[in-house]
């Protein structure tokens, strides 16, 4: 081999540049997380098996998928309109917004 190394080069184990940025399903502009709220689904039981409620995930902790979406009514009707969230949190089944709405509402 001539002097060149192949493969990646040595870079940190931990790149700070991405670490907190993600993508708004609404406006789909990239931002900090604290900037953000994640959006969780919570699907239902037998009782209720075509909808799933997406619910307002605070503190980042809940399992599952999330998705982000900047506190805002345009951006949630946004990605209401774009039919973003079911696609983000890969689901195959209606979304209830309400708890999200009033999240926003409130906050």
């Amino acid at each position: 081999m001539s002097g060149r190394s192949r493969g990646r080069r040595n870079l940190p184990v931990s790149s700070p540049r991405h670490a907190g940025l993600r993508t708004c399903v609404g406006c789909r502009t990239r931002d900090e997380r604290s900037a953000l709220l994640r959006v969780v689904a919570l699907v239902g039981n037998a009782s209720q098996p075509v909808v799933a409620v997406l619910v307002p995930d605070e503190r980042g902790r809940l399992p599952g998928r999330g998705a982000w979406l900047h506190p805002r009514p345009d951006c949630l009707d946004l990605a209401d309109q774009r039919r973003a969230f079911p696609r983000a949190l890969r689901l195959t089944r209606a979304v209830d917004l309400t708890q999200v709405r009033e999240w926003i509402v409130q906050h």
